[in-house]
Formats: C-alpha cells, structure tokens, sequence
C-alpha cells in the first residue's frame, strides 16, 4: 500500500540528518514525492538547516561524528525557536536503554534500523496529524529578542535602537547561537565546534574573532566598546540579558 498525501501547494518540509550518505539518499527519494526535503550529514548541519528553513518535522540519525543525535535532540529542546519542532529517531541503537534515552532527549518518536520505508512514511505522518492542530494555534516566532536587539530568522536581519543590517549566513548562525544562549560564555573553540562544526581544537579562534568582529561593526555603536556582545577576558564571548 502506498502513502501519499494530497498535493499542496507548500508540503510539509522534513530535515533528514544522517551521516550514511547511502540511507540519507534512499529516504530523501522517497519523502520528496510528498514533502520538500532536506538532507543534512551531522547535528550542527540539522540545526543550522532547521533556523534556516523551519522544518515541520526531523528524522535523526543517533550514532554520527561529533554531536550525536541525542545532544542535537537536547539542543533542540533548549532553542526557543526550535523547541516545537518534532523529531523522529532513525537510529541502529535498538536497545530499550537506548530507546528511552531518545524519548528523555525530547523524541517524538523512534524508529530502529533497518527499518520498512513505508512505516517511516505512516510514522512521519501520524506525527505531523497529532502537532498540525497546535502547529497552526501557535505558528512559530521568526523573531528572537534579546535586550531589544531582535533578530529576524527569515530576513537574516539584525534591528537595534540604533541601526539596522542584514547578515551573512554565518554571521547569522553566530548571533543566533548567542543570542538564543544569553548570559553563557562561549570559548573560541566551542563556537568552532557548535556553529562551524570542527573537531574540538582544530579551528582557528581567529575564524571567530573576525566573524565577531564584524559582527560588533553592524550591531554596535562603538565597535571599540562593545555593549551587546561582550568579551570575557579568558573567557570568552557572550550577550548579557538584562
């Protein structure tokens, strides 16, 4: 029996994060008869797609180099912007254990492989039928504000008291990281590896300095004196909410 939805105009978007280029072939293959898909290989690749493109759902890899499923899950979980949206395991790990440690993560649902396309269809669909009545009650807020600053997830756009401007995918990535973690400091080397996805210790923290840099020229009155993103002497970076 096949699984089709009626044609709409805008389908359901579905992120497909798995580190197999193999498998994330085969399921992009069949999902995008009914959904626009997208294909990400690695948890920092999921959240940066996921700010970019507001999924309506996301089918996740757990074993994947560098954060693996369950802290991309958590990291979900944490991002108000992202909290909503669900998430379906497609995981080897098919151990009880292993299964509660998905749904303690924040899963919707979780499915082992190998596993049958046609029930990973009927799964993302009955996921998508339980949330689309609270998905349309409560649409998601493009905006994130921080100390008046407010950044705009579908413009790329960054509004102060002061100035406006629009940002560079990566400088964007970067705000957004700290913007959606006030009051926590940020090492060179986290930053490398939670918004460019390096291994630890193998970026350049002069990468991050000039991307902060350049954000502080957009953002800040005085980009001398900084008074949004903040410079911790040994540290690190961070915004400060009020």
């Amino acid at each position: 029996m096949a699984v089709s939805l009626q044609a709409e105009a805008n389908p359901p978007r579905v992120i497909v994060v798995d580190d197999d280029q193999e498998v994330a072939k085969s399921i992009e293959a069949t999902l995008r008869r009914n959904y626009q898909v997208f294909v990400v290989h690695s948890g920092v690749g999921a959240i940066k797609e996921a700010r970019r493109h507001s999924p309506d759902i996301i089918v996740l890899d757990v074993v994947m180099p560098g954060m693996d499923g369950f802290e991309t899950c958590r990291q979900f979980r944490v991002d108000p912007a992202l909290t909503d949206i669900p998430i379906l395991f497609l995981t080897a790990l098919g151990r009880p254990e292993d299964r509660v440690a998905g749904l303690r993560a924040g899963a919707d649902d979780y499915l082992t492989k190998p596993f049958n396309l046609e029930e990973l269809q009927l799964r993302i669909k009955a996921i998508l039928r339980r949330i689309s009545p609270a998905t349309a009650a409560n649409p998601p807020n493009s905006q994130i504000t921080v100390n008046g600053a407010v950044l705009d997830r579908l413009s790329y756009r960054i509004t102060t008291d002061k100035n406006q401007a629009t940002l560079t995918p990566v400088e964007f990535d970067l705000l957004y990281h700290l913007m959606t973690h006030p009051n926590e400091v940020f090492t060179s080397d986290r930053l490398l590896q939670e918004v460019w996805d390096y291994p630890s210790e193998s970026g350049s923290p002069d990468l991050v300095r000039m991307h902060i840099k350049n954000l502080r020229s957009k953002i800040e009155e005085d980009p001398s004196n900084p008074e949004f993103i903040l410079t911790i002497p040994r540290r690190g970076y961070t915004i400060a909410s009020e």
